[in-house]
């Protein structure tokens, strides 16, 4: 079956433009795309589209119908009420080049600025190991088709021209945060790059970017919020701060991480190992590896090791170190609050009370 619809349709370049109305044929089952190239084939042969794949993983054909980024390709017109005009305009937060066509660039300069992936130098290339539960937490964010959605439904930089500057965007901040929590990555700096060079503390999220994903990534909940928790809690975290400053001047935190580079073991512990954020499993092998940026021998922490050391101290490696533990905020294995079970520090004798 087939009818006429009416459609309005933002023409127009660099220096202007304007809505023009259409009444094309329309197909039952068909995309938005599908109308546009039968306008172009009928009424407006000059209609600039850009467009590639047609099967929603390229993300060439982004645009605005009816006021809502869309992927044109993916949005079918029985959406839409029979007597609804659709009204399609390009990207807004992007230069207009030519009728639907817009200026992306913004999104590839942001994309060299931000780090690559930094493997470990002792690791050649085809060695590298993952667990599989890491892969499954970064290939989230592996998914995106770089449609800039995101990018362009970001009231930051859609509403502030001048942010865009210093506002890398979320398509970056899930970059970021792949990174973050890619176990072979040894740039411990991810974190703090995203809060001082890709403006990560602009975002307020609203939510905005991860309701227009078309791969329904979980950019905010899975990227953006467990991001911003990490930087608060570096910088701001009053138990951090006030575990740099109860040493005395001159005095080295017996961490389990100054412990290990000392060549000796946390005394006490059950299995004769460290208790550190090789995740609870007092294996030296494991530690050794977290030193440099690796862990594939990580386990679920366990209170297996005593609250204090031998001096009576209380640890401060959970709160001092320079790498996150596992499991990772990221994934879907963590419940808040969190079990007993699974706080790396808790009271030797905790089962008695």
């Amino acid at each position: 079956m087939s009818e006429k619809r009416q459609f309005r349709i933002w023409r127009g370049d660099e220096t202007g433009g304007d809505l023009q109305d259409y009444m094309v044929e329309v197909n039952e089952g068909e995309v938005v795309l599908d109308v546009i190239h039968r306008l172009q084939a009928t009424d407006a042969p000059d209609l600039a589209c850009r467009w590639n794949c047609k099967a929603g993983k390229c993300g060439s054909c982004s645009m605005e119908i009816n006021g809502k980024p869309r992927l044109g390709c993916m949005t079918r017109m029985s959406t839409f009420g029979d007597d609804e005009t659709v009204t399609v305009t390009p990207l807004r937060t992007f230069p207009v080049i030519r009728d639907l066509v817009t200026d992306v660039s913004f999104n590839y300069e942001k994309a060299r600025e931000t780090p690559a992936f930094a493997p470990p130098a002792d690791v050649a290339p085809g060695d590298y190991r993952m667990q599989q539960v890491d892969v499954e937490r970064s290939q989230e964010f592996r998914k995106c088709i770089e449609c800039f959605l995101c990018q362009t439904v970001c009231h930051v930089i859609r509403d502030h021209d001048e942010n865009k500057q210093a506002f890398s965007g979320p398509r970056y901040f899930i970059r970021a945060a792949e990174l973050d929590m890619h176990p072979l990555d040894t740039r411990t700096d991810r974190k703090e790059y995203a809060q001082a060079e890709q403006g990560l503390g602009f975002c307020n999220i609203t939510k905005c970017c991860t309701e227009v994903c078309p791969e329904h990534i979980k950019i905010t909940d899975n990227g953006i919020i467990p991001m911003k928790e990490r930087v608060v809690d570096r910088r701001y975290d009053p138990l951090v701060w006030l575990g740099s400053k109860i040493f005395r001047r001159g005095e080295t935190p017996q961490t389990s991480v100054t412990t290990a580079r000392q060549g000796s073991a946390t005394p006490g512990s059950a299995h004769g190992g460290l208790h550190s954020h090789a995740g609870g499993s007092h294996d030296s092998r494991a530690e050794a590896q977290a030193q440099s940026g690796v862990n594939w021998d990580r386990e679920v922490p366990h209170p297996t090791a005593p609250a204090v050391d031998d001096r009576g101290k209380l640890p401060l490696t959970e709160l001092t170190f320079d790498r996150p533990a596992a499991p990772s905020p990221f994934g879907d294995d963590v419940t808040f609050p969190l079990p007993p079970e699974h706080l790396n520090f808790a009271h030797p004798d905790q089962d008695k009370h």
